[in-house]
């Protein structure tokens, strides 16, 4: 258990690098609750973390009945993540870099942290967590299925923003499913000395 916390931690900081540090400066989403998270954000002022953890009850309501093993796990996932994000808020503004590589550098570092935390059956909760039991029940990489809803969710952002600059957050949804499906797709990494 003290090394799936020790992931999960690892995991929410490199989470709460990508959102801080790259996605929420350049004013744009990444998918998921946090990316609705996001998007109220943008539109109402709202604090991050607690719309992030007000979204997240139903589908823990879900979870309880569906595994109570990604419930737990879920559960962790979502409160290391908030409590992550929330003290990595200063690193808004910090980095000063070109647009495009401000988006990539964003979906690399949540696509790592996604990917890390469902490698391990938890996750940062949310959608990823629907997703995570979706990718069982239907036998689909859950990386696929965060790609899908995750690209769903920035159209969603388009529409409303009616800003075309938000369709730069599919370069951010594709990072990070890409990469989910990366590391969840790896049965085992091992080191041959021959």
């Amino acid at each position: 258990m003290a090394v799936r916390i020790m992931t999960i931690t690892i995991a929410s900081i490199l989470i709460g690098i990508g959102i801080n540090g790259f996605i929420i400066p350049s004013h744009l989403i990444n998918g998921g609750i946090w990316g609705i998270s996001l998007l109220l954000n943008y539109i109402w002022g709202w604090k991050l973390a607690v719309i992030f953890t007000c979204l997240n009850v139903p589908i823990y309501f879900i979870a309880i009945y569906y595994d109570l093993h990604y419930f737990f796990y879920g559960l962790i996932g979502t409160f290391i993540s908030a409590i992550i994000i929330s003290l990595l808020h200063p690193l808004n503004g910090l980095f000063h870099l070109p647009f495009l590589l401000n988006i990539c550098l964003g979906g690399i570092f949540v696509g790592s942290g996604v990917g890390l935390m469902l490698r391990i059956h938890a996750s940062p909760g949310g959608l990823d967590l629907l997703a995570l039991m979706a990718s069982k029940f239907f036998s689909v990489n859950v990386g696929l299925i965060i790609l899908l809803i995750d690209s769903f969710i920035v159209l969603s952002g388009v529409v409303i923003f009616k800003d075309l600059t938000f369709l730069y957050s599919l370069v951010i949804v594709a990072f990070v499913g890409s990469i989910a499906l990366l590391l969840t797709s790896i049965k085992s990494i091992s080191i041959s000395t021959h």
